[in-house]
């Protein structure tokens, strides 16, 4: 059974929460002067030690929500692990650990982050020392129990953020484990943007009589968001973004990247030449990341190129445009992205770029929404230098003139000067200081890669759910079960290290010495070409493309496992 949460009393402030007041200091310190709705509801149930289940969003203030009634519990230190935090992925595990981190300042309390594709070493160090609280995720977590280097036998309060993510990306069952693993008498706190039955069944198993806190938020619309598609290959899709960007009339500008390999890569080729940007990503600490934002708040930032991770909770009211310069997986994961644009009653544009494979995606994405998402062509160099011209004339139209700008215009005509030539002199000069050439004549065409050629339309007129084989690669990694290696640490490591979102992993195949996992096309030339290598399970193996078999007794086996060569029959030796 389950009872909501009453609404009556709220606490308006952080000390009405009865919570330690080097908690409220600390908070105080970092910014926040008054408790969000969801910590207003769910910190003093959880300070009070009952079950709680969350219904927020990412962005609505839940990690301090649970953050700080584990630092309550917690707050006299220790090596026996009192509590501990399950998050979906490597970012957002190193997220809530700075969070808990800057809340617990002025207390003695220890955090360790355990996850995937990272060393062994200074995790079993950390625990060897004696931890307070742990933060981790599901497979990490789980393989440093069954190791016995991590002890539950003393847990007392279990938080799951983002449960619904959780079974997104298969890791319920480990989930379950781990619960199972903890003292029946610990408190747990669940907390999700959504409840799928799968969530619902571990909230009735392992939940005693949960307090419901839901925090009513306004329905994400798109309605106010002008929303247009731009075709374009992927090896082009930098040179089009910087295309898109000096054409577009626009203000702060967030651009969406798949990985932080992709995300340093855009934000490095824009700054060369010439933009005032900076990446966010899960690589930065808090601190970095909070510079990065209050950066783009105060103007000092033109663009922000982020992850889907570490955008979490990344609120500007000014922004004017969204692009997603790697189209997201999922309708709802689009949806969010865009609607960081268009606040507060304004307009808002959102554009993506789309590889050609990715056409099927999009047509999908306006089916499911409803909505039209408008072709656009890469921006030309006429239409470049047309922008270029507007956006200095409106410079010089808006510009409030001065008693001293008065007097050199006055000086400049003095001599019997013509104030056209004056007026054009003056365009020439602030022209060459933004870089460009008010004379110069550009091409009308766009460039001939931005152009590719359509394919002809299918005669089939229903389209797949899921996603074409053509538009998959098979991948082959060269650890299999022998190595104790399942289908979630695969998962795992390509999601919590590479940042490769759970929707572009498709089949996963676990043989006795290889593993082979489905992904988009341009995933695949992505991990093989820029990434190399990927750590599962501690060791560290070759990204390569899966070999088709020819074999004629290959047949049911996944279409890309290598051939294997029969063993040569030797008889035994006779004793």
């Amino acid at each position: 059974m389950t009872s909501a949460v009453s609404t009556d009393v709220s606490p308006s402030t952080f000390e009405g929460l009865s919570i330690d007041p080097r908690l409220i200091d600390a908070v105080g310190a970092l910014g926040f002067e008054s408790p969000t709705p969801i910590q207003a509801e769910a910190i003093p149930p959880l300070v009070s030690g009952r079950d709680v289940i969350g219904r927020a969003r990412t962005g609505s203030g839940k990690t301090a929500a649970f953050g700080l009634p584990v630092l309550e519990r917690v707050k006299g230190g220790g090596k026996a692990v009192k509590a501990l935090l399950l998050c979906p992925t490597r970012e957002l595990a190193l997220q809530v650990t700075d969070a808990l981190r800057s809340y617990a300042a002025q207390l003695p309390v220890r955090v360790v982050t355990l996850y995937g594709g990272a060393s062994y070493g200074p995790q079993l160090k950390a625990l060897s020392k004696g931890v307070s609280v742990v933060v981790g995720t599901p497979g990490r977590v789980l393989d440093h129990l069954e190791r016995g280097t991590l002890d539950l036998s003393e847990l007392e309060l279990f938080v799951l953020d983002e449960a619904d993510e959780m079974l997104r990306m298969g890791f319920i069952d480990d989930v379950e484990k781990l619960l199972s693993a903890t003292p029946k008498g610990r408190q747990v706190a669940l907390f999700s943007a959504t409840m799928p039955p799968p969530i619902e069944r571990i909230a009735k198993t392992h939940l005693k009589e949960p307090l419901v806190v839901q925090v009513e938020s306004e329905a994400l619309t798109t309605e106010h968001i002008q929303q247009r598609g731009v075709l374009v290959p992927h090896r082009f899709k930098l040179e089009a973004l910087r295309r898109v960007l000096a054409a577009e009339p626009r203000g702060a500008t967030l651009v969406f990247a798949r990985t932080r390999a992709g995300c340093a890569e855009a934000a490095t080729y824009l700054a060369e030449r010439g933009l005032r940007v900076d990446a966010l990503h899960g690589d930065l600490n808090q601190g970095a990341r909070e510079l990065v934002v209050t950066r783009l708040r105060a103007g000092q930032l033109d663009v922000v190129v982020a992850t889907d991770v570490a955008a979490r909770g990344l609120d500007v009211d000014l922004l004017t445009h969204v692009v997603n310069l790697d189209l997201p997986t999922d309708p709802e994961t689009y949806v969010h992205r865009i609607g960081r644009t268009g606040r507060a009653g304004r307009d808002g544009t959102a554009i993506s770029f789309v590889a050609p494979a990715e056409r099927g995606r999009v047509r999908r994405f306006e089916d499911t929404l409803g909505v039209r998402i408008a072709r656009m062509d890469v921006p030309s160099d006429a239409d470049i230098l047309a922008a270029r011209r507007t956006r200095l004339t409106d410079a010089m139209e808006n510009a409030a003139p001065e008693p001293a700008h008065l007097a050199l215009a006055d000086a400049l005509l003095a001599g019997g000067g013509d104030a056209r030539e004056a007026l054009a002199s003056a365009l020439k000069v602030m022209a060459d200081d933004r870089g460009f050439d008010l004379a110069a004549d550009a091409s009308q065409e766009p460039p001939s890669w931005s152009r590719p050629r359509e394919r002809a339309p299918k005669q089939s007129a229903a389209r797949p759910a899921h996603r074409p084989a053509s538009e998959e690669k098979e991948l082959f990694l060269p650890l299999g079960k022998r190595r104790g290696v399942r289908p979630g640490d695969l998962v795992g490591a390509l999601a919590n290290e590479l940042g490769i979102p759970s929707a572009d992993i498709g089949r996963i195949t676990v043989g006795a010495n290889a593993s082979f996992v489905r992904v988009p096309v341009e995933v695949a030339e992505h991990l093989i070409q820029d990434v190399g290598r990927i750590q599962i399970r501690g060791v560290e193996v070759p990204l390569v493309e899966a070999r088709p078999s020819r074999h004629p007794r290959a047949q049911g086996r996944p279409s890309g496992r290598p051939q294997q060569r029969p063993r040569p029959f030797r008889p035994k030796k006779r004793r």
